[in-house]
């Protein structure tokens, strides 16, 4: 996708106009002691009396700054997020200026680098024990120009809002965190798929696991499903059973790529979040030469709803709920649709316990036959119904 640098130029003085600078924050680089990990344990608002809640995210970036290659491999991480007993409903609290106050801001309380064997035997020992939703991960993937702070604490927050008993993990991928970085930061998702690919699986094969759950914004939306179709053709479209809810917010993809990526998967498992005053996807649609993005369908529109109804997919038209003129965020920021998802994401559906207990009863041969499948070639696509 080529276009203008003018053009760059012009939606980038919109943002600008629009939008403030955000802060970042340091990070301690102590690890996750007993305490913090009984603390994660007992549940998220287990604080003492106006001492933070602890919320742990397990983290795999392809960052940078969190000591990533530029070549798409992921380092990993146990952070610790303090959200303040003070809390709002869809606000993340920091400072205008200076440094955190733990108490009525978000911050990094405790962080501790590991490698990927032990990311994942260090999730298995989290779950251990658990039943119910409480097995189940929240995956969340950010969007364009988002930093690694804000990032942590959206997800640290829509935990805590959704009242999300599971176990929080967060893909973060190398965006540069700034309005005239569209291109660079769809090459840096491009270049994040693989790493993706291989987190998902791995949370797939992780002993106790029960769903993994996809909550993915904007162009993160874009990469997510990338990465599923990817899965899909490898043989693992429901990522061999756990695949739980595939949740897009403001997606920000081309309708037509859309419709490619979403035949591969089964479409009972995604829900989009459409918002048709988002004020971003409008731009992203013009840079992209005016072609439309699933994210601005109007469901109020016949021709837009029946685009909709083709696909197959949930829908929840969130315009109404808008928080600021952009209109790009009220997935994470309106109190009754971060409360809808968390309610989403732990509704059992139809089924699942029959279907639960087959999983967790497969023996490692059962596993490896299921696999096999990967070296079949899957049939053509059908025709796009026009």
């Amino acid at each position: 996708m080529r276009h203008s640098f003018s053009l760059v130029s012009s939606a980038a003085a919109f943002f600008m106009s629009l939008l403030l600078g955000l802060s970042l924050e340091g990070c301690m680089a102590d690890g996750l002691g007993m305490a913090d990990r009984q603390m994660a344990d007992s549940g998220l608002f287990a604080a003492p009396r106006g001492q933070p809640m602890r919320v742990p995210l397990f983290v795999a970036s392809t960052r940078r700054g969190e000591g990533a290659a530029d070549d798409g491999r992921a380092k990993f991480s146990l952070t610790t997020i303090g959200v303040p007993q003070g809390h709002e409903t869809g606000a993340i609290e920091r400072p205008s200026f200076g440094g955190p106050d733990p108490k009525s801001h978000f911050s990094v309380v405790a962080r501790r680098p590991m490698d990927d064997a032990e990311f994942f035997q260090e999730i298995a020992a989290h779950v251990s024990g658990r039943v119910g939703v409480a097995r189940d991960i929240l995956l969340y993937v950010h969007g364009f120009n988002t930093g690694l702070d804000e990032a942590r604490f959206r997800l640290a927050q829509i935990v805590a809002d959704g009242d999300f008993a599971g176990v929080a993990t967060l893909f973060t991928w190398n965006s540069r965190g700034g309005l005239m970085n569209y291109e660079s930061d769809k090459e840096a998702a491009t270049v994040s798929r693989d790493a993706l690919e291989q987190l998902l699986l791995g949370l797939s094969r992780t002993p106790g696991v029960g769903r993994v759950h996809v909550l993915a914004h904007s162009m993160g939306a874009w990469l997510t499903m990338e990465t599923l179709r990817a899965l899909a053709i490898s043989g693992h479209p429901d990522l061999d059973g756990r695949l739980g809810q595939v949740m897009l917010a403001n997606p920000d993809i081309d309708l037509s790529v859309f419709r490619q990526q979403v035949s591969r998967l089964d479409p009972g498992h995604v829900s989009i979040f459409v918002a048709s005053n988002d004020r971003a996807l409008s731009i992203s649609s013009r840079i992209a030469g005016d072609r439309q993005r699933l994210g601005a369908l109007d469901p109020a529109k016949p021709e837009d709803k029946a685009e909709l109804d083709r696909l197959g997919v949930s829908v929840r038209d969130i315009s109404s709920f808008s928080t600021d003129f952009i209109g790009h965020g009220a997935f994470a920021e309106a109190p009754d649709v971060v409360r809808g998802i968390g309610a989403q994401i732990t509704a059992p559906r139809a089924g699942e316990a029959d279907k639960q207990a087959v999983i967790d009863a497969r023996t490692p041969e059962d596993i490896a036959a299921s696999r096999k499948i990967e070296k079949q070639e899957l049939a053509p696509l059908a025709p796009v119904q026009k």
